[in-house]
């Protein structure tokens, strides 16, 4: 499943960045990504991968990833490399190190959790 094959058209883009702009109500016992912040750092990142000319890059919003507790949270596909992004520094480091460079930033790095 989710291998490309002969015949496929070229990809639209190398890499998906969602970024969860999930929000539950104030007070919510699992938080959630927009009341850390995602939207403005979103907003942000859209921006420099512009100002970087990372070609071929998308910024997407996304609903709920059901990561709230580890939020902001940010998954880039087709990696499936999920960071916890909550400054414009830490938005820089994955722009850089993992868009541009080819890299990990493995301090900003989810844990792997099983689904569910």
């Amino acid at each position: 499943m989710g291998e490309r094959q002969a015949g496929d058209p070229p990809l639209y883009f190398s890499t998906h960045l969602f970024v969860c702009t999930n929000r539950r109500p104030d007070g919510h016992e699992r938080g959630s990504c927009a009341a850390r912040g995602s939207e403005k750092l979103r907003d942000y990142m859209k921006a420099r991968a512009k100002e970087m000319g990372l070609a071929g890059v998308r910024v997407n919003t996304a609903g709920c990833l059901d990561r709230c507790e580890q939020g902001p949270c940010v998954v880039l596909y087709p990696e499936g490399v999920w960071y916890r992004v909550d400054s414009r520094a830490a938005v820089d480091a994955v722009l850089e190190r993992h868009l541009r460079d080819g890299g990990r930033v493995a301090e900003r790095m989810l844990p792997a959790e099983s689904p569910g």
